[in-house]
């Protein structure tokens, strides 16, 4: 293995630093208001990579001070039942976020499950009402991905303003909130996805990279700018066991300022904001806050 030159961006060290601060938080709100803001959890079928995602959310509810509320539903559950349960969540007080673990069944609508969830519960950030109010620089639950990413990124010190981003991949969950964030703190951003042509010139010119097709190895170390920042939200299992991303670490990290590993970068930031994310919805349902979380951004763009 080489030598990196890049300062790692420490996810793990972040979020854990956070977790502190949210677990405080959360002490003094249970204090306050009597009950423990509440987090549930639904997970539709038995997908192991899912089933280990519920049980580190859980875990993270756990040491934050929130309450967890699990639900598991067997693989054949119908999309009614699934839109029946959300429906009581909704409704149930003691409920502060709602979060359907994805991927879901082949003959449940993801996208129907997603918009049946009250936007104010909508702790994923993936409600289109949540989405158009980040595109309308009125941020108010963040996808907690992108949300983990700009989180790292500040922890450079870099200002956004003006500075090359480039992100990989479009999807509705990483790569389009992703590009609200960075516009929304003031950079110039390029979104890359399957249709891109010559996606190596696009990358050379960026001075932040973010990494988010899910691609196993599809950036190479030498289209990175020297001194660019390159976040890795890719994970790939290899066959040894070990985890790896979409960026070529190795060679990437000669010539990046800093990168995040894989894995303890982007991962433990995504767990994080969620929990972030069920406090801030917490302190709206009992009128501490109007939920006007823009700390991360600038709404003069």
């Amino acid at each position: 293995m080489t030598t990196s030159h890049a300062q790692i961006l420490d996810g793990k060290a972040l979020a854990a630093r956070m977790r502190q601060d949210i677990g405080r938080e959360a002490a003094l709100l249970t204090q306050t208001h009597g009950r423990k803001p509440g987090l549930a959890v639904i997970l539709v079928g038995a997908d192991p990579a899912s089933q280990v995602y519920v049980a580190a959310k859980q875990k993270g509810c756990d040491s934050a001070g929130i309450a967890s509320f699990s639900t598991e539903l067997a693989s054949d559950t119908s999309q009614q039942h699934l839109l029946g349960l959300i429906s009581e969540l909704n409704q149930n007080p003691k409920v502060d976020g709602i979060l359907v673990q994805l991927p879901l069944p082949d003959h449940i609508d993801s996208e129907t499950i997603i918009e049946a969830i009250d936007p104010g519960k909508d702790v994923d950030g993936f409600h289109p009402y949540n989405l158009g109010r980040l595109a309308a620089r009125q941020p108010l639950l963040r996808s907690c991905t992108p949300y983990g990413c700009m989180k790292l990124i500040a922890e450079t010190g870099i200002d956004l303003h003006g500075k090359e981003c480039v992100i990989v991949g479009a999807s509705n969950i990483v790569g389009r909130p992703m590009g609200l964030e960075l516009l929304l703190a003031g950079a110039t951003i390029t979104i890359t996805h399957k249709f891109t042509r010559n996606l190596q010139a696009h990358v050379e010119r960026a001075d932040i990279v973010v990494a988010a097709a899910g691609k196993q190895g599809l950036i190479q170390g030498e289209w990175i700018k020297p001194g660019a920042i390159v976040i890795d939200v890719g994970i790939h299992r290899l066959d040894n066991g070990t985890l790896t991303g979409d960026v070529d670490f190795d060679a990437a990290s000669q010539r990046a300022s800093w990168i995040t590993p894989v894995p303890g970068g982007v991962g433990p930031m995504t767990i994080t904001m969620l929990l972030a994310n069920t406090i801030q919805a917490f302190k709206t349902h009992v009128g501490e806050t109007d939920m006007g979380n823009t700390e991360v951004g600038n709404t003069d763009v």
